[in-house]
């Protein structure tokens, strides 16, 4: 179980890198906000990321005992979306001892 979430979150990890590079060097943010904002969807869409991005960081706060950590990986995940929130669980998931399942990332 250990090896197929690492290999799911790094895929998720470089995809999305790839895909927000891509985008970077078809239009920059700016640029395209106009458009994007215009579009109901869109914005739910946004709304709908953006909701997850807070579900997960309360993950992240539970498990973070420090608070600079806490506010450091909020900055990271409203910035940086999947790929930190990724990044997040590849970490955890390869600080496990070799005997602890994967579970165990669930907890502080």
């Amino acid at each position: 179980m250990k090896l197929f979430l690492k290999l799911l979150f790094g895929f998720i990890f470089v995809f999305m890198v790839a895909a927000t590079v891509h985008a970077s060097m078809q239009s920059g943010l700016a640029a395209a906000w106009p458009s994007y904002a215009a579009n109901p969807w869109a914005m739910a869409t946004l709304y709908d990321a953006y909701a997850g991005f807070i579900t997960f960081f309360v993950w992240v706060a539970y498990k973070e005992s420090a608070w600079w950590k806490r506010i450091g990986w909020l900055i990271l995940i409203l910035g940086l979306g999947n790929i930190a929130m990724s990044a997040y669980v590849l970490i955890q998931l390869f600080r496990l001892k070799p005997d602890e399942p994967a579970s165990r990332i669930l907890y502080r």
